[in-house]
């Protein structure tokens, strides 16, 4: 089974602002949730891809990584921001 749209607006909200508390980071609301639903995009396609691990539906795993993609995205936006 898998995710509704609500869905993964919790899941987003909850691994963006886990991720903002890890990283040191201090963000509103929505840029939680968007840093969540792409950490999770980017955690479910480096888990499915490289790792052969299957994501999917409301669970601690889907929630795992996207939490562990979007403290990915947080570090490489942030040595991007130090390059320019």
């Amino acid at each position: 089974m898998g995710l509704g749209i609500i869905g993964w607006i919790v899941i987003g909200i909850v691994a963006g602002w886990l991720a903002e508390k890890v990283m040191g980071r201090s963000h509103g609301l929505i840029t939680n949730l968007i840093v969540g639903v792409i950490g999770a995009l980017l955690g479910g396609f480096i888990a499915s891809n490289l790792l052969g691990i299957d994501v999917g539906g409301f669970n601690i795993v889907t929630l795992l990584v996207a939490f562990l993609g979007a403290c990915l995205l947080l570090f490489l936006v942030g040595l991007v921001k130090r390059r320019t």
